[in-house]
């Protein structure tokens, strides 16, 4: 018989001693879903941290489109009775190359006007910037327009035009750096232009 005095009794190990979720594969799972959450949050964080406002962009972007449909509006508006004030205009709506071609043309421009006695107005149809550069002050917008020229005598004519212009940011805000005509486009070989 042997004494239970000589047995080796080994102590038994406390449940709290090993974690549960080594145990438990749906804790272990849950464990890493909520250290990969974390990571995602922190990350996700200092991503939006270093990104550039929307909302410090919209409120330019609206100020150059604004200012944009103006100048362009500005431009296709001539009254024959009021062309000193509406070339003016002009000039406060333009900057660069297009301000200068306007001071040069001026005294002809105003001539042609006042002998074909026509009153042109302009009614935006739509109007976008394509792109806008904020760090180097340039915006490029497009512009639909529906324009209504009368003559003095005779009957006045309505058309549908495109122009597409850019804009510079100045001291005075936005104004148009240039303007053309948007090309219409060609229609295809076998295709009649009326679909």
């Amino acid at each position: 018989m042997t004494s239970a005095v000589g047995k080796l009794v080994r102590p038994r190990r406390p449940s709290w001693s090993r974690p549960g979720w080594s145990r438990d594969p749906l804790i272990a799972a849950a464990v890493a879903l909520v250290a990969a959450a974390t990571v995602f949050a922190v990350v996700a964080g200092i991503a939006w941290l270093n990104a550039p406002r929307a909302s410090a962009v919209a409120p330019a972007r609206d100020a150059a489109l604004r200012a944009g449909e103006q100048a362009v509006l500005n431009f296709n508006t001539m009254d024959y009775k009021h062309v000193a004030h509406d070339l003016r205009l002009w000039e406060q709506s333009s900057t660069g190359a297009l301000h200068r071609q306007i001071l040069a043309g001026r005294t002809a421009f105003e001539q042609q006007v006042t002998q074909a006695q026509t009153v042109t107005t302009a009614k935006i149809l739509d109007a976008a910037l394509t792109s806008l550069d904020l760090r180097a002050g340039t915006a490029r917008i497009i512009v639909a327009l529906q324009l209504t020229v009368a003559p003095a005598h005779g009957t006045q004519v309505a058309k549908q035009s495109r122009l597409a212009g850019e804009l510079t940011r100045t001291s005075a805000g936005w104004k148009l750096s240039a303007l053309g005509q948007v090309p219409v486009q060609a229609t295809t070989p076998g295709k009649s232009s009326n679909g």
